[in-house]
């Protein structure tokens, strides 16, 4: 098909915004590695004095477990985490009643309530029944507790189906959070207008560490030391990041995306950003390219198949992909082509790095979880080609798969060594509740923010519609239904992620980040079309500019 014939074909085009970032992050310059090196020379003597402190901590149960807190929403957990494991089992094991025995007040309860709940330990919310009046309501007078009523509300993040207490906690704490931060200091209304915006257990962990080592900063008991390593750690992970962006950017421009797909929304970064929330470890930085190159593909399939392709061009390109040899090109004259010999080439690279890593067995799992997104992309075509509005249920069974995270999670795990054994791909085609929450999630929040833009063109209904639709409700009432499926949702991954887990706790973290990653995204907007105003910020400080020393 020549390029005149394919635009003569009426498409349901959709007007993107450009890319903001092109810019920020050349494709073909470097960073000097030097810097690098330099940053790791100064954190590895601080790494040791923290881990000190962390030892140190152990003397009090409750202050290990508060230290434990810091290192977490600091961002530097990760350097500890087979201690801090250790720690907690020691505590929970032997200590089963901590809260009760050391009369604990709210704030303390809180963060140990937490931050157990957040390693899955099952501690039980009648730890706050303390707290509560005769009728079952909190008491009173914890209005006037400010910082026990932001850990309160934090806490009930956590919880999971039937705990009572913690749905009277999360009213009790939102009800009043907001008047009491007019009347804190401005340290305090910072952190409780940023915690009632982005829960911590909804925040991708390095926007955590970004925004609470400014918090830490102003804290009259802060740790010099622990600052500073927390400060220079993030500076030099953020320094790897930039790189690995470049090596996307480099991506896009190579195969010239922008113009032989001119019709695509041309966010790499943001697609980046996914990823980064999904692994963020240093180690994982093969991975994290991997990964961001497939989403921004994804990406770009999304907008071939919602805003560009015919049906008869999206089945022509699924048979041909689904053979896996680059013969498969030959049968392609269109534009899809270039998009097939990227998919090829990207999913080579996958089966080379698992090769070398003894893993190839693991890559047809992801190919079979790319061809069904794919598959069930078709679908909704179909049903934007039909003028099809399903029931809710036929189309979250659909659109729960074109929230991408399937293949995205099943690459995910291929770069995660032994603790990804066979097991743990036979769990994730099992559709365990845990993915479906996560897939909720990524739906429903994409849908709410997206769906008014998406229907000023031809486009499937979205969940929003077919709600409407089957209820006969307006729009503000279906909005209202669909929280309360994210709410259970969240629910779900909690619960999903308590021990005694199906698969190691490693790998149930990484549904979680990329739910948390979904709600940084679309708790405002679509944050992945229209990063400028909603996500904007959040990735100049992710990736842009370092923390001041």
């Amino acid at each position: 098909m020549t390029r005149k014939e394919e635009n003569d074909i009426s498409r349901p085009l959709a007007t993107f915004s450009k890319n903001i970032w092109r810019d920020r992050f050349p494709s073909f310059s470097s960073i000097d590695d030097s810097v690098f090196d330099s940053l790791t020379k100064e954190i590895n003597p601080l790494k040791e004095k923290v881990k000190d402190m962390l030892v140190a901590s152990t003397a009090d149960p409750i202050e290990n477990v508060k230290f434990i807190d810091t290192l977490l929403r600091l961002g530097v957990s990760y350097h500890f985490d087979c201690d801090i494991e250790s720690h907690l089992e020691r505590i929970f094991n032997s200590q089963p009643n901590l809260v009760a025995e050391n009369d604990l007040d709210l704030n303390s309860t809180s963060i140990v309530f937490r931050v157990f709940r957040q390693y899955g330990f099952r501690i039980s919310c009648s730890v706050f029944n303390n707290f509560m009046d005769n009728n079952g309501k909190f008491k009173k007078g914890l209005i006037d507790d400010v910082r026990g009523m932001l850990s309160l509300y934090e806490a009930a993040h956590l919880r999971v189906h039937g705990e009572s207490i913690l749905e009277e906690a999360l009213a009790f704490t939102k009800a009043n959070l907001k008047s009491l931060a007019v009347k804190s200091s401005s340290h305090l209304e910072k952190q409780i207008t940023f915690s009632l915006d982005q829960p911590l257990n909804k925040c991708p962990p390095r926007l955590l560490a970004r925004t609470c080592i400014s918090f830490y900063e102003e804290e009259v008991s802060r740790k010099e030391t622990l600052l500073k390593f927390a400060k220079l750690d993030f500076n030099r992970l953020q320094l790897l990041y930039k790189q690995e962006i470049r090596h996307i950017a480099r991506f896009w421009k190579e195969y010239n995306f922008s113009t032989e797909l001119s019709y695509a929304r041309e966010r790499f970064v943001e697609a980046y950003t996914w990823m980064n929330s999904l692994h963020f470890e240093p180690h994982y930085t093969l991975w994290r390219i991997l990964l961001a190159k497939t989403l921004t593909l994804i990406s770009i399939l999304d907008d071939t198949f919602d805003a560009y392709g015919t049906p008869q061009e999206l089945q022509s390109f699924i048979n041909a992909l689904k053979r896996w040899e680059i013969g498969a090109l030959d049968e392609l004259q269109d534009y899809t082509k270039v998009i097939c010999k990227a998919v090829l080439d990207v999913f080579h690279e996958i089966d080379e790095e698992a090769r070398k890593e003894g893993r190839s067995f693991c890559v047809p799992y992801a190919k079979d979880a790319f061809i069904g997104l794919l598959n069930n992309y078709l679908a909704e075509v179909k049903w934007r080609t039909n003028d099809h509005v399903p029931t809710f249920q036929e189309y979250m069974n659909v659109a729960m798969r074109t929230s991408t995270f399937d293949p995205i999670m099943t690459i995910s795990f291929i770069g995660m060594g032994a603790t990804a054994g066979i097991e743990a791909f036979k769990w994730l085609q099992s559709e365990p509740r845990i993915m479906t929450a996560a897939n909720i999630i990524g739906r429903i929040m994409d849908d709410i923010a997206s769906h008014e833009f998406e229907q000023l063109r031809e486009h499937c209904p979205s969940s929003v519609e077919c709600y409407m639709n089957q209820y006969n409700l307006s729009e503000k009432d279906a909005w209202e239904e669909l929280e309360k499926k994210l709410e259970d949702a969240w629910k779900d991954i909690n619960e999903e992620c308590m021990r005694p887990a199906t698969i190691p706790r490693y790998l149930l973290v990484r549904p979680l980040n990329i739910a948390r990653v979904s709600y940084l995204f679309y708790k405002h907007g679509d944050g992945f079309t229209h990063p400028d105003p909603y996500v904007k910020d959040d990735i100049l400080a992710l990736f842009v500019d370092p923390i001041p020393i």
